[in-house]
C-alpha cells in the first residue's frame, strides 16, 4: 500500500474512518494505531471492540509509548552502552548544558519526555538499520490518528517511517493543530502547529505520499462550516467544506451577541461556553472550557469569548496568526447547530447580533 495522508475537516467522522478501514483489513495484518491524547486513546479502543473486535492484530498505542517501547528501551545500548530505560519524566528537563547521557535520561535512569523524540531519531541511525527493521517485522501498516499534533523530532522519524517497508496512512486536520508532543523545542519549528502542511506537502513532492482531501461535515450547519472557512488566510490553501447537517432548530448559524445579553441567551440556549484561557471572560460567571481542551467534543450549541486578535478579525477581516486560526477553528466546530461570539462592537462584520 502507498504511503497516504487523509487531510479531513471537523466532523468528518475521522476516528470512525480508522475504525472502518481496521475493520476492512485481512485480520491476519499486523496493524499499529498511534495517538498523542490517551482521550483520544480510549475512543479508538472503544471502537475497535464494536467494530472490529475479531481482528486481533490491531494495537493502540499513544506516541511517547511507542518511542520507549519500540525505539529507547530496545536500543538504547547502541547509544549508550549498559544503560536501560527505568521510568519516564513527563514533565521535567535537562540542565541547559547536559551532555551525553544526562541529556536525555534524569539522574534516575527516567527518559525525559521532552528528549524522547530526539533519542529515538538518533537511535535510528546509532541501531545502523536494526531499529527500523524489527519494526517492519513487526508492523504491516501503521495509522497515525491526528497527526497534526506531532513536532520536532518527530518529523524526522515520520521521514524515517514513510522510507520503510511499513505502509503508513495518517490522518488529522491540520486546522486543528493547538497540541503538539514537544512544545517547547525549536527543532523543525518551521513546520510546527497549522504549519505541519508545508512538511506534509514536501514529502508529497517528493513522491512518499499521497495527500487526500476529505471536506465533508456531518457535525456543522452549514453556515457554521462556512464561517469556519473563512479563519484561515486563502493562500494556506484549504479546500472548502461541505456539510451534510440538514437539521433545522430555528436557531441556526453564527451570531454575535452583547454582553447584556449573555444572560438571557445562556438561558435559553444553554450553550457550551468556551474560552481561550482562565484569563478570558473572567467577568462573566459562567461555566467555561478552554478551547484546546474541547478540542475532539461536540455540542450543539458554543458560546465563545474572543480574544484581542479573534475580535480584530471579526470586526476588520484581518487575519490571525496559524496558531490562533487554529484555536478559533477549534472552539468555532465544536458546534453543530448555532455559534455565538460575545462582542459589542461588530466593527465591519455582517454577523447579525442575536437580541431576545
Amino acid at each position: 500500500m502507498a504511503n497516504l495522508l487523509i487531510l479531513a475537516v471537523a466532523g468528518s467522522r475521522k476516528t470512525q474512518g480508522i475504525v472502518e478501514h481496521c475493520a476492512s483489513l485481512p485480520e491476519n495484518r499486523s496493524v499499529l494505531i498511534l495517538t498523542y491524547t490517551q482521550a483520544n486513546q480510549a475512543e479508538l479502543r472503544s471502537r475497535l471492540r464494536q467494530h472490529a473486535g475479531d481482528h486481533h492484530n490491531v494495537e493502540v498505542m499513544g506516541w511517547f509509548t511507542f518511542l520507549l517501547r519500540h525505539f529507547a528501551k530496545p536500543f538504547l545500548p547502541f547509544k549508550f552502552q549498559g544503560q536501560r530505560i527505568l521510568g519516564f519524566n513527563f514533565e521535567g528537563e535537562p540542565a541547559r548544558m547536559a551532555r551525553g547521557k544526562s541529556r536525555f535520561l534524569d539522574s534516575n535512569g527516567a527518559a525525559y519526555a521532552c528528549q524522547l523524540g530526539r533519542l529515538a531519531h538518533e537511535l535510528i541511525a546509532e541501531s545502523g538499520g536494526a531499529l527500523m527493521k524489527r519494526l517492519e517485522s513487526i508492523y504491516d501498516e501503521i495509522l497515525i490518528d491526528e497527526v497534526q499534533d506531532l513536532s520536532s523530532h518527530d518529523w524526522e522519524i515520520f521521514d524515517a517511517l514513510l522510507r520503510s517497508r511499513i505502509s503508513i496512512r495518517m490522518v488529522g486536520d491540520i486546522r486543528q493543530s493547538v497540541l503538539a508532543t514537544n512544545p517547547r523545542s525549536k527543532k523543525n519549528s518551521k513546520y510546527s502547529y497549522a504549519n505541519a502542511i508545508t512538511w506534509f506537502r514536501e514529502r508529497e513532492t517528493e513522491g512518499l505520499l499521497e495527500i487526500q482531501e476529505r471536506t465533508t461535515t456531518w457535525r456543522c450547519h452549514p453556515s457554521i462550516a462556512t464561517f469556519s472557512d473563512t479563519i484561515f488566510d486563502p493562500t494556506w490553501n484549504f479546500a472548502s467544506t461541505h456539510s451534510e447537517n440538514i437539521n433545522v432548530t430555528g436557531h441556526d448559524g453564527v451570531f454575535l451577541l452583547t454582553s447584556k445579553d449573555i444572560e438571557e441567551y445562556v438561558s435559553r440556549y444553554e450553550p457550551k461556553c468556551l474560552r481561550y484561557n482562565v484569563s478570558s471572560g473572567k467577568k462573566f460567571n459562567l461555566d467555561f472550557m478552554n478551547f484546546k481542551v474541547s478540542k475532539g467534543m461536540t455540542f450543539e450549541r458554543v458560546l465563545i469569548i474572543p480574544t484581542g486578535p479573534i475580535q480584530k478579525f471579526i470586526m476588520s477581516g484581518a487575519y490571525l496568526t496559524a496558531t490562533s486560526a487554529s484555536s478559533f477553528y477549534v472552539a468555532v466546530t465544536r458546534a453543530e447547530q448555532s455559534v455565538a461570539i460575545v462582542m459589542d462592537n461588530a466593527g465591519e462584520s455582517l454577523l447579525p447580533f442575536w437580541s431576545p
